[in-house]
């Protein structure tokens, strides 16, 4: 029994809490659309040294539902910040920032700058000193990117100036963590020649990370997806993380800059949609590990003894925050409401303002009580959250005298037609919708045939749609219709359920081997199977009677006639009601037309 004494250890019984939290955490709190960020900042409190921790010594069974060595989750919470920084970058490609640049760099920038810049000024008016104060203003000035884009839709005028401010403030995390790992290994020297070759060296490798990257990461990626192996794929990611991460790490800086470089770069390339999908359930866990230990490190002896003095600083941050960006919007000529309701909702810190608090933490630009103040402020903030929605709504009424900042903003886009497969029957529709001007987007999971589609000027990207939320990503939701052209019943099947069960009123249409295949696919749930071997021998027919000099217009008629026949008997054969046909009308109808 030895032995198994020996297996056991401090780290298991840490590695049992943590994937406990996330097993119980994530799913509670998505099924009241509370953010997870809470419940994990949550669980720390709980289980850490001043929370059930304290009581280990009188009570040795806690040890095993609490975290007893805080210290050694810092490598797995770094690792958290540094994929949630690479997500970050992957969401954030040049073309999508292009669109709104007006928008993103002019109200984004004046908020991030005025709110930065005004809690600057208050800090260091009591006491705090200049770096400290900028890296608490920086900090305390970003917003919830998670939380605010769940609460609002980017239709309507709140969303669009929400989404702006919110694109431009992750933008703004390059810079301000380049800033604090500039700052970190001299925050106590007076040397301006060490910080500045910090500097010149860290924007020299960040370039040759830009440019390498544009040449390398495609190749890499291909390879990668030739293997048709997730973990190979995964692995190719991690890679590339770990070496930018590393590069920028070697300057000076941190090694999330290096993170956000590399999801920049992968967003620019066919394979981010796969990326972000496969790395997701990585991030979530290291990012709740992260969580985990900002909510250990609150001593809620230190929250009760400075409770006054917190919620004053919560209150006085929501407070500017709302004003400053109400006033803001109103400037740049939003209606009163629009301007109100924006400001309250954009008003508490981020779980990005987390991340900035621990580096100029480790930057030596704050002291570790500091530190541990602001954090329990951002964590009271990132929980009212959710209650500033309804309040602001409530405000806009109110000064507006209407619901007009909730009035759609007007969409002339049609819906786009999501494709699965773009392989000769894919390409083909494609050129079909084009011709006729209707939006579409592609996906597929061979990487010779995505390369190919872009080089000729498709919409495609690479990824797997039968695995994970890959057609979320794409827009299904929002989708005219899913158009299954992939050669893999099996797959198609499983597609088309998964699809059917999530969209209940989403035009499905699959390509079908044979009768058989087509009559499985619509009992998975397709709104219309088409069969190869059918449409093939339709084809032959019409040629045929066409060439011996049948009319043109009773021909057509009767092939569309027959197609309806074949459509309602493979229904009856896979024990389904007839739906309606393709088209109605008798056949002199459609030789009329």
């Amino acid at each position: 029994m030895a032995g198994s004494s020996e297996l056991y250890s401090p780290f298991l019984s840490d590695a049992l809490v943590i994937l406990g939290a996330a097993g119980i955490v994530i799913p509670v709190f998505s099924r009241y659309r509370i953010t997870p960020v809470i419940g994990f900042i949550l669980v720390g409190l709980l289980v850490g040294p001043f929370g059930l921790g304290r009581h280990v010594f009188d009570h040795p069974w806690l040890s095993y539902i609490t975290i007893t060595d805080p210290e050694g989750l810092g490598v797995f919470a770094e690792f958290g910040i540094i994929l949630l920084l690479f997500s970050i970058g992957l969401e954030l490609s040049f073309g999508r920032l292009w669109e709104m640049r007006r928008m993103v760099f002019g109200l984004g920038s004046l908020e991030l700058i005025v709110i930065g810049g005004s809690l600057t000024f208050i800090l260091t008016a009591i006491g705090q000193g200049f770096t400290g104060a900028l890296a608490l203003g920086l900090a305390l000035a970003l917003s919830s990117t998670a939380l605010v884009l769940k609460i609002t839709k980017t239709t309507t005028p709140v969303g669009r100036a929400a989404l702006s401010m919110l694109l431009f403030e992750d933008i703004a995390l390059v810079p301000i963590i380049f800033l604090l790992g500039a700052l970190a290994p001299h925050a106590d020297a007076d040397s301006m020649g060490n910080l500045l070759n910090t500097l010149i060296w860290g924007t020299v490798v960040v370039v040759g990370l830009l440019v390498i990257g544009r040449y390398v990461l495609p190749p890499l990626f291909a390879l990668a997806a030739r293997t048709k192996s997730p973990e190979v794929f995964l692995a190719a990611s991690l890679l590339v993380v770990i070496l930018a991460s590393l590069a920028t790490a070697a300057t000076g800086l941190s090694p999330i800059v290096g993170a956000l470089v590399a999801g920049l770069l992968i967003a620019e390339t066919e394979y981010h949609s796969e990326v972000e999908q496969i790395t997701e359930p990585f991030k979530g866990l290291a990012l709740g590990v992260f969580l985990i230990t900002i909510g250990m490190s609150i001593d809620i002896g230190v929250v009760w003894e400075n409770l006054g003095s917190i919620l004053i600083a919560t209150v006085g941050v929501i407070v500017l925050k709302a004003v400053v960006t109400g006033l803001l919007l109103r400037m740049m000529g939003a209606r009163r409401g629009t301007a109100t309701e924006t400001g309250i909702l954009m008003a508490s810190p981020s779980e990005t303002t987390l991340i900035v608090l621990t580096a100029a933490s480790s930057a030596q630009l704050i002291q570790p009580g500091t530190a541990m103040f602001w954090q329990i402020v951002t964590a009271i903030g990132l929980t009212v959250t959710p209650l500033l929605s309804p309040f602001g709504r409530m405000m806009a009424r109110r000064v507006d005298g209407a619901e007009a900042s909730h009035q759609p903003v007007e969409h002339t886009d049609e819906p786009h037609t999501i494709i699965v497969g773009f392989g000769r029957v894919g390409r083909l529709v494609a050129d079909m919708l084009a011709t006729h001007g209707k939006p579409y987007r592609a996906i597929d999971s061979d990487t010779d045939l995505v390369s190919e589609g872009r080089r000729r000027g498709y919409k495609v990207i690479f990824g797997n749609a039968g695995r994970g939320d890959a057609l979320h990503r794409l827009g299904a939701e929002e989708a005219a219709a899913i158009i299954i052209t992939m050669d893999e019943p099996v797959t198609a099947q499983r597609i088309v359920r998964k699809l059917r069960t999530q969209f209940p009123d989403l035009p499905i249409l699959a390509r079908a081997r044979d009768a058989d295949h087509a009559a499985q696919l619509y009992r998975a749930g397709a709104t219309h199977a088409v069969p190869e071997t059918l449409e093939s021998s339709l084809q032959l027919s019409e040629a045929v009677l066409i060439e011996t000099g049948a009319a043109m217009g009773p021909v057509i008629a009767s092939i569309h006639e027959k197609r309806d026949e074949f459509r309602e008997r493979i229904m009856k054969q896979g024990g389904l009601k007839q739906k309606p046909a393709l088209r109605s009308g008798t056949l002199q109808d459609r030789a009329k037309a």
